[in-house]
């Protein structure tokens, strides 16, 4: 498992690490059933607190992307892709906020913005 920390980046370290797994766990890099590092060998690999880790595992556990069996460790959960998508949505949603709350401010159209994605999300496939 690889985790990449960005102390530059304004998402707190906890919030980077669940986001890499979710996404390792989506893109089948880290397959249902596999165990994942301990709270403790994954904090000295990437040199972050224990408990920095430990909240992103808590979260991980509660949002049903791994599951920990006492005594035995901790291990990807099944895929709940309904949940992952509905995640992103959320995401997807926060951005769409900001772009309009930027479009209103510089009265920029709705059809400006969707002329941008269009030529964005073309311009992405190739």
């Amino acid at each position: 498992m690889k985790i990449i920390i960005s102390n530059s980046c304004p998402v707190p370290i906890y919030e980077q690490i669940k986001d890499q797994i979710i996404s390792q766990i989506m893109a089948d890099e880290l397959h249902e059933g596999e165990p994942i590092p301990s709270i403790r060998a994954l904090a000295n690999d990437i040199k972050i607190s224990v408990m920095t880790i430990k909240k992103a595992y808590d979260e991980l556990e509660s949002e049903g992307f791994i599951k920990s069996i006492q005594g035995k460790g901790t291990f990807v959960a099944p895929k709940n892709t309904q949940l992952a998508r509905e995640k992103a949505n959320k995401e997807i949603e926060d951005h769409m906020f900001k772009i309009i709350d930027i479009a209103n401010r510089f009265n920029i159209s709705k059809e400006e913005i969707y002329d941008l994605f269009e030529f964005i999300y073309r311009s992405d496939e190739q």
